[in-house]
């Protein structure tokens, strides 16, 4: 299905009827990668709701640079177009982070919260800044011949593996954006009764800052 949201044309699924869940998938991901996730829970009775967030899938990029205030608004937008009056919510990774932020927007909203391998804390400040300020450095040799060689091989070199290898044009800097946030000092206002679902050995997210969400 698509739509209009904040000028954007948006893709997103639904699948099967029942009490609605709204599904934010992760950074890098899209709708299709939890298909069967959805599938699995229409069996059940559950009406699975997952939008390509903007800048991911075939959902269209914004112009501007996105926080995730931004993209909890597009939410909010979201919702009132299908008229969720109350719904669960699921966010995975970046997509937990802006479980969050909604369910502090709009609580009134959402029944019960679950958090998978939520991306909520940015614990290494020093070296988010370090990164952020080399990101702007290396556009400087541009120019240079062989320049997006040695980007890539700076980036492996540094952070191994990044989700910003495999951004591209204004996602690149949506994503500086969103690593920047750190919802540790709000995570405590969060009232709705929520679900935190984790993975023991995840490397990314560690299952220790499970046990600071809870």
């Amino acid at each position: 299905m698509r739509t209009l949201i904040k000028g954007l044309e948006v893709n997103y699924e639904v699948i099967g009827e029942g009490k609605p869940l709204l599904i934010l998938h992760g950074w890098g991901s899209n709708s299709e990668r939890w298909q069967k996730v959805g599938e699995l829970l229409a069996e059940r009775g559950v009406k699975v709701i997952i939008p390509d967030l903007p800048g991911f899938g075939n959902s269209q990029r914004p112009s501007m640079a996105w926080d995730l205030d931004d993209y909890c608004e597009f939410i909010q937008e979201f919702i009132k177009l299908l008229n969720l009056e109350k719904f669960y919510l699921l966010g995975h990774s970046f997509g937990g982070a802006l479980a969050v932020k909604c369910s502090l927007k709009f609580p009134e909203k959402i029944d019960k919260l679950f958090l998978v391998s939520a991306a909520c804390f940015r614990r290494k400040v020093i070296k988010k800044r370090f990164f952020c300020i080399i990101v702007k450095v290396l556009k400087i040799f541009s120019f240079l011949p062989g320049y997006q060689s040695i980007r890539k091989g700076f980036y492996k070199f540094i952070i191994r593996k990044s989700d910003y290898l495999n951004t591209e044009g204004i996602m690149k800097d949506i994503y500086l954006k969103i690593i920047k946030e750190d919802l540790s000092g709000i995570l405590s206002q969060v009232q709705i009764p929520t679900i935190i679902i984790w993975g023991e050995k995840d490397d990314v997210t560690k299952i220790k800052e499970a046990r600071l969400i809870n």
